[in-house]
């Protein structure tokens, strides 16, 4: 089995540098020595693309042997280790698979590389349940599955997962259990163009958001359930049962993804859907685009941010494959349609306080599959999409982030002003969890001091399964005009350690989700925020969502609550909303607002 730690390559000697430049140039100064011309500085070598896809990319057939042998020594090593530095990418051709369990742990990616879901299908199960922690599965973090059709030993799946576990372009043949075995907690999950034969089974699953699929039927709900574009959704029925029901999804473009063409890798581009619903593969080749893998610089942990330039610089698409890079300088993203893909939660840590990714105003630029790690120096931002004061109509090409997540804190001290900022017009932030550590290594509140989470002054945004907590001071803030917000969870940071820390001028804490006082249109679905100050109890909150109080800011279902009444709120939205009901944890909820 390979290693986990990634290599790093050498760095070239500045000093032997120098020292041959000296001599040449001593030389060039003897008398009747020739005087050469001045040399031209040399362009770097082009960087090839396409490869191999490294070690830790794992690619099955039908005839590999002992492939539930490999599938159990990856989860072995990867099942508890929350916070460590393996990366797994597990692929599988085309073909029938008989009698696997694929048990899926931390940064763990399973997909099937054909273009539709059944052109891969597993018999058996892809299984994520919760018996390293004791049966609760709210720390099943950073995994998912992508493009396989499953049919289940026993009639139904479990998928028993929190953030950042996205369940994505799925077939299951059968029934669907996001809840560990025992009925322990789960917190909050995402499905997206999938079709589910049977029913779905949240029973313990706090929230989720499913978009743009087909589900045989739907059991329960504990606090926020959210469709978009769902064929065989409930009903509209918030607050009781919790379940927020839109028709379609007003835009969307589903993930790229990697398949193989004869033998050869491609990677797929879903096309944009407007007022989208159901999936995109039901009938036949779905509607896209694709590109050869020799058109991208398929990176290895240890790369240099500057090699990753280059070859941007050179027009390829990067390819990020299982691993850990560190970032001496943002990686920069300058031109159109430029896609960067992850592999098993391949992982940018920036160092020395600079920003990890940075895309110019430009449309149609893909970035997917990846998580972004603060460093131990402050980064002011880690993750921007666009220049400040961007404007440019990207309507009809948008930029997209779909399952690129944020940590700060955790694996180590980290530390970053802003997480991720949305400056671009029409921007499509489509599955994220953006998260200030609660818990694991480098935790504290001045340790992993973090203000804000995602800040967005593009107009025209939509978040689709935005996913933000934690932070010391607003967890959301929207200034651009026209944002639209489809479900969002949220969690107050536990380790505020009096009231005087959380104290917003003369309000009781910050929001969780703000709109700016000068914003005239905006509207949001399915929104939640909870609050456990188990270091101070005694905290109050006001509110969970501040928003100037006219006609065109507009939510749907909102609702907050106290967890076992570790702190409390005053107010849902503004000052109106019933406060929190002591211990009870029972939600105080809005149904429209104003």
């Amino acid at each position: 089995m390979p290693a986990d730690s990634p290599s790093h390559l050498p760095a070239p000697c500045r000093r032997a540098v120098l020292g041959a430049a000296a001599a040449a140039s001593a030389l060039a100064a003897l008398p009747g020595t020739a005087t050469a011309a001045p040399a031209r500085r040399r362009k770097p070598r082009a960087l090839p693309g396409g490869g191999d896809l490294g070690p830790n990319v794992l690619v099955f057939d039908p005839s590999t042997p002992d492939v539930q042998a490999r599938l159990d020594e990856v989860f072995r090593r990867q099942e508890s280790a929350q916070f460590g530095t393996g990366r797994y990418q597990l692929l599988f051709k085309p073909g029938a698979y008989h009698g696997l369990n694929a048990q899926i742990g931390f940064y763990t990616s399973i997909s099937g590389l054909g273009l539709s879901p059944d052109d891969t299908t597993i018999h058996g199960d892809i299984t994520v349940d919760a018996g390293w922690f004791g049966g609760n599965a709210t720390q099943n973090f950073w995994r998912s599955a992508e493009n396989l059709a499953v049919v289940p030993v026993s009639g139904t799946n479990r998928w028993a997962v929190s953030q950042a576990a996205p369940f994505r372009r799925m077939h299951v043949r059968g029934n669907l259990n996001l809840a560990p075995s025992g009925y322990g907690w789960s917190s909050g999950g995402y499905i997206a163009d999938s079709r589910i034969d049977g029913q779905v089974q949240p029973y313990s699953q706090q929230q989720w958001y499913t978009r743009d699929s087909a589900i045989g039927g739907w059991l329960n709900g504990v606090w926020n359930m959210v469709f978009s574009g769902v064929e065989g959704a409930p009903a509209q029925g918030f607050p009781n049962p919790p379940y927020t029901t839109l028709d379609t999804t007003p835009v969307s473009r589903e993930k790229p993804f990697l398949y193989l063409s004869g033998d050869e890798y491609r990677i797929f581009l879903p096309a944009k859907r407007t007022d989208a619903r159901g999936v995109t593969w039901g009938n036949g080749t779905p509607r896209g685009t694709s590109l050869p893998l020799s058109r991208f610089y398929v990176a290895k942990p240890g790369v240099s941010a500057a090699t990753l330039n280059q070859a941007l610089d050179q027009g390829l698409h990067l390819l990020l494959t299982p691993g850990i890079y560190h970032l001496d300088r943002p990686v920069r993203i300058e031109r159109p349609n430029t896609v960067v893909l992850g592999l098993g939660y391949a992982t940018l840590i920036p160092d020395n306080g600079v920003t990890a990714l940075r895309v110019a105003d430009v449309g149609g630029v893909r970035l997917a599959g990846f998580l972004v790690d603060a460093g131990p120096v402050n980064s002011p931002t880690l993750l921007e999409i666009g220049p400040r004061g961007a404007s440019r109509d990207h309507s009809a090409n948008p930029t997209t982030v779909q399952d690129v997540f944020v940590r700060i804190g955790g694996a180590g001290p980290g530390k970053a002003t802003t997480s991720m900022v949305v400056n671009s017009r029409h921007t499509v932030v489509d599955h994220t969890w953006v998260w200030r550590a609660d818990h694991g290594d480098g935790v504290g509140w001045e340790t992993n001091r973090a203000d804000y989470g995602v800040v967005v002054n593009g107009h025209d945004v939509l978040a689709t399964g935005l996913f933000v907590e934690h932070f010391n001071k607003y967890d959301v803030q929207w200034f651009g005009e026209r944002g639209r917000t489809i479900f969002f969870q949220n969690e107050k940071a536990y380790d505020a350690p009096n009231q005087a820390a959380i104290q917003n001028g003369l309000v009781k804490g910050y929001a969780a989700y703000r709109v700016g006082e000068n914003v005239t249109r905006h509207e949001g679905w399915g929104l939640g925020s909870y609050c456990y100050y188990n270091v101070d109890p005694s905290i109050v909150q006001h509110h969970g969502f501040d928003a100037p109080n006219r006609p065109g800011v507009r939510f749907h279902d909102l609702l907050v609550v106290s967890l076992g009444g570790n702190g409390q709120y005053e107010c849902v939205i503004n000052d109106t909303g019933s406060p929190t009901s002591g211990t009870s944890t029972v939600p105080s909820t809005i149904v429209s607002y104003p």
